[in-house]
């Protein structure tokens, strides 16, 4: 029973990660670029806009997260993170909750970059594009709503 669930387990992670590496081979959906945030020091909570290029349109998000820019520098400019977009099928899948798929891996220049995943099968590649600068999703993830 026990190798059972064991095997079971690996297998699960073994299809998520191919899954996950598949989206990221091919060629992306849309872009992301966080365009203006705030951060609330000591509680860690982040809003902001951003702007999705979709289809050679940009469209405006607002963002809400925990722990984004928690234990980063307090001048942390806009624009300091953007990504690419993959299994975006339509402009309303793009809305949701993200929540961290991979996340920790050091980029070059000593920044950071999280892979995040909604409940819509839609997944982002988030980096931080300056150097030396690193963010961190909470648990709760984070919540992109496109602005109409």
């Amino acid at each position: 029973m026990r190798r059972t669930l064991i095997g079971l387990l690996i297998l699960g992670n073994i299809v998520l990660v191919s899954a996950i590496t598949r989206a990221v081979a091919q060629a992306p959906d849309g872009t992301v670029k966080i365009t203006n945030r705030s951060v609330a020091q000591g509680v860690g909570l982040s809003w902001g806009d951003g702007v999705l290029s979709y289809k050679g349109t940009d469209y405006p998000f607002t963002f809400q997260a925990t722990g984004l820019f928690r234990d980063v520098e307090v001048g942390i400019t806009a624009a300091e993170l953007s990504g690419q977009v993959f299994d975006l099928k339509s402009l309303e899948a793009f809305s949701g909750n993200y929540k961290v798929v991979s996340a920790g891996e050091t980029v070059v220049g000593g920044g950071s970059r999280a892979l995040i995943k909604n409940q819509n099968g839609v997944v982002v590649n988030l980096v931080a594009t300056t150097e030396g600068r690193k963010f961190n999703l909470g648990p709760d993830g984070m919540t992109i709503e496109l602005k109409k």
